[in-house]
């Protein structure tokens, strides 16, 4: 009888202690609200979160930068904007805004419309790559929404880019 009353202790604090684990039930930890996997990787180490925030993926990549006075696309961000023009393309009930940005060097209308020239260079890339037109929205921020506070080479680079800005989900 004892070793009956030993035995379901021991099941019960058991189960009380699972219960109270952070890991989830596939083995994975890192349990959030609700238990809900927040991680993005299952057991075997596969990314099974958003897509767009998949950190091996191109996709999480959501920043082009620009030459001084340039809307041309560098060849080191081709391979980014197509994987984003292929993630539209598969999901049609998703849209971007794409953020042109420029640095403080210039007129405002200036900066505007570079900046918006930007924007739509992104756009139309993403378009061949198939994106609908209603997924995309060029926008021209100038220079009035600054990545980095600063009057140097240093601030101006991370200054002159377009942002893809998706909703958050």
């Amino acid at each position: 009888m004892r070793t009956t009353k030993n035995l379901f202790v021991a099941l019960v604090l058991s189960a009380a202690l699972a219960a109270c684990s952070s890991t989830n039930e596939d083995g994975s930890g890192d349990a959030g609200v609700d238990g809900a996997n927040t991680s993005g990787v299952d057991a075997s180490g596969v990314y099974t979160g958003r897509p767009l925030d998949n950190p091996n993926s191109p996709l999480a990549t959501k920043v082009i930068y620009f030459e001084f006075d340039s809307s041309a696309i560098a060849s080191q961000y081709e391979s980014i904007i197509a994987a984003h023009g292929a993630y539209l393309a598969a999901n049609s009930g998703v849209a971007v805004a794409l953020e042109g940005h420029a640095d403080e060097r210039g007129s405002r209308e200036y900066n505007v419309a570079l900046s918006e020239k930007r924007a739509k260079t992104v756009q139309n890339l993403l378009s061949l790559l198939g994106a609908g037109g209603r997924q995309t929205d060029a926008i021209g921020y100038g220079e009035e929404k600054p990545a980095e506070i600063g009057h140097n080479e240093s601030a101006w680079n991370l200054n002159r880019r377009v942002e893809l800005v998706y909703p958050a989900h």
